[in-house]
């Protein structure tokens, strides 16, 4: 293969899982040596390498992994001083502030460890290497962590950037916002690439075209080869003149042929065959949920939640990592219990198939035959009854793969294994927890074929925009300053919700097919407000005015109906009318907005005259 670098490039490379991507990227970096050809850069080139996995040393802090990077750095001349003058000043435009500088670097969440990440690579180079290589960058990150990154490669400060970046992703909206070139490894293409500049959707384009021309290649080539073989099969006297030659160039358009033929064959899908089995049930309301609440480790998660789970649609989960995404799953399946509230569940109980993050079921020693076709060498699919191999290609497996322990398989290829095991039972629900983990794009596509095509109910937890987009008729949002979860209609919607919850400016959002009877606000604004506003013990006590007095007596009155207003405007925004027109949703959500802050406003006020009176 042949690929050149331009500056100002930001390279975005792709293609099936195995097809070499993270080997082409280490040879490029200078990780790894090729078994042929060469790799040539200007003399003096600074490049800098960020792997997958994030790992720095047992007890070590940002700001020490980082003055320990910038060590190598040139311009430090092995002067610790320097390197962590040059390592502080990494950080902080990497957005890390002193106290997050000096906590252990293990306990960070994921977003900042791919930020300490690239920090150290770039301290490494003094800020401004020539070539930027990213392995897998938006692996676990939250959609806090995949904007910061798209930001920072689109306009990273003059003095913290490179020259050009390459980055190895699954990530369609990434390879969307942040490519000015997609290059893709497949056998499909001559020299095993195809490389295309623009984003994601020109890359689509031309590659669909391509193909399109490589398919219509093989028919014409396949046509004149049946011409050849018809002449050749005439017999040396009817062949007549120049035989020599037109039987060397059949026999070279034959091995063109098998060639093309080859590389459309790599470029037929190969995915997966996902098709989950609804169980057909009719119950319109699996679960209901009212009022719950939740909280792990002394910590609150969310509360106040309510919602309704039926057939037929494909509910989202979207917040930080460390919002409580999972343990609402757990609540909401039975599997913990809340707080407050409660889960009912359609009697008899749904029948649920899940798909975990960590995907670690099957016990220590498991071969993959076993985990695939857990009752013998059979299974039964749909009332179709098959062999374990003939179900593992389905899943594209080999067959000698079958005595192979499911501990010795990829990351893609346990994914595939887990699916496999669930499409083997008839679910009411289908629970999918970080599910585009270490998948390729192609099974991406056909995952969210078989999620789209489900007749039962979906619940999935994703930071995959592209697959929230596609999928999800509702979102829930997570991670709200005032821990109560948000239900909006669409990702750009939970989007703006999310950039809202870091301003601390949340704009409540119907969040639940069914009004919650008490706001939310009330606890939590008394609580901060007293925190704000308690005199000290020793402060003395002063005699409200006789309008202050009036203004308590009549306090509880006016936030009643301050509550009843918000409330009401709460009904309201669950219309679908409402949801179905964008603008005048937009709208009413700006009134319960102000609903809401008033409620705010007289409880704040309520504690501050509380607090004078003492």
């Amino acid at each position: 293969m042949c690929l050149s670098i331009d500056e100002g490039e930001r390279i975005g490379m792709i293609g099936p899982n195995g097809s070499g991507k993270s080997t082409l990227l280490r040879m490029l970096a200078s990780r790894e040596e090729p078994d042929d050809g060469l790799i040539r850069a200007p003399r003096g080139t600074v490049t800098v390498y960020v792997p997958q996995r994030d790992d720095f040393g047992a007890g070590i802090t940002p700001r020490a992994a980082c003055a320990s990077a910038a060590m190598g750095c040139a311009s430090v001349h092995g002067d610790i001083h320097e390197a962590e003058v040059l390592a502080a000043v990494v950080l902080g435009k990497v957005g890390f502030d002193d106290a997050r500088m000096d906590q252990v670097a293990e306990s960070l969440s994921g977003g900042w460890k791919k930020r300490l990440s690239i920090a150290c690579a770039l301290a490494s180079a003094g800020g401004t290497p020539d070539i930027l290589y990213l392995d897998e960058p938006t692996n676990h990150l939250d959609v806090e962590g995949l904007e910061w990154l798209e930001e920072f490669l689109l306009r990273g400060s003059q003095d913290l950037r490179a020259r050009a970046v390459i980055f190895v992703t699954h990530d369609r909206v990434f390879l969307e916002n942040c490519a000015t070139r997609i290059v893709e490894l497949s056998r499909a293409y001559p020299e095993g690439t195809l490389s295309v500049d623009g984003n994601y959707t020109e890359f689509r384009r031309r590659r669909g075209e391509f193909l399109q021309m490589q398919a219509r290649a093989e028919a014409s080539l396949a046509n004149e080869v049946r011409e050849d073989t018809r002449w050749l099969l005439r017999g040396a006297k009817a062949r007549r003149t120049k035989a020599k030659g037109r039987i060397e160039e059949s026999s070279e358009r034959r091995d063109e042929l098998s060639s093309i033929a080859s590389r459309n064959a790599a470029a037929a899908p190969t995915s997966a065959g996902l098709d989950f089995n609804a169980s057909g049930r009719k119950t319109r309301k699996l679960l209901v949920a009212t009022g719950v609440a939740k909280s792990m480790g002394g910590r609150r998660l969310f509360q106040d939640f309510d919602i309704e789970v039926v057939p037929g649609e494909c509910i989202g989960l979207m917040g930080p990592n460390g919002s409580g995404k999972t343990t609402m799953l757990r609540v909401l399946l039975g599997e913990l219990a809340p707080d407050v509230g409660t889960v009912k569940r359609a009697d008899p109980a749904p029948r649920v198939a899940s798909m975990t993050q960590t995907r670690s079921e099957f016990p220590v020693g498991t071969l993959l035959s076993e985990a695939i076709a857990p009752f013998g060498d059979k299974v039964r699919f749909r009332d179709v009854e098959m062999h374990v191999t003939a179900w593992s290609r389905r899943f594209l497996f080999r067959d000698e793969q079958l005595l192979q322990q499911v501990s010795m398989l990829s990351g893609g290829e346990l994914a595939r294994a887990h699916v496999a095991r669930m499409m083997l039972d008839p679910a009411d629900i289908l629970v999918l927890d970080e599910p585009t983990n270490d998948l390729d794009i192609p099974t991406l596509e056909v995952l969210e074929d078989a999620v789209e095509g489900f007749a039962g109910a979906t619940l999935l937890v994703t930071h995959d925009r592209a697959m929230l987009s596609r999928l999800a008729s509702r979102i829930v949002v997570l991670g709200a300053p005032d821990g109560v979860p948000r239900v909006v209609a669409s990702l750009p919607q939970a989007l703006r919700v999310l950039h809202e919850f870091e301003n601390h400016v949340a704009t409540p959002i119907a969040r639940a097919a069914t009004p919650a009877t008490k706001p939310s606000a009330k606890p939590i604004a008394v609580t901060v407000a007293k925190a704000a506003s308690t005199p000290s013990s020793n402060a003395p006590k002063k005699k409200l005015s006789y309008n202050e007095q009036r203004e308590s007596d009549n306090m509880e009155k006016s936030i009643s109906t301050a509550e009843a207003k918000a409330a009401d405007l709460e009904a309201q925004i669950n219309d679908p009318k409402l949801l179905a027109d964008h603008a005048a949703y937009a709208k009413a959500c700006e009134v319960l907005a102000t609903a809401h802050a008033e409620v705010t406003r007289l409880y704040t006020r309520w504690a501050t005259i509380e607090a004078k009176r003492g």
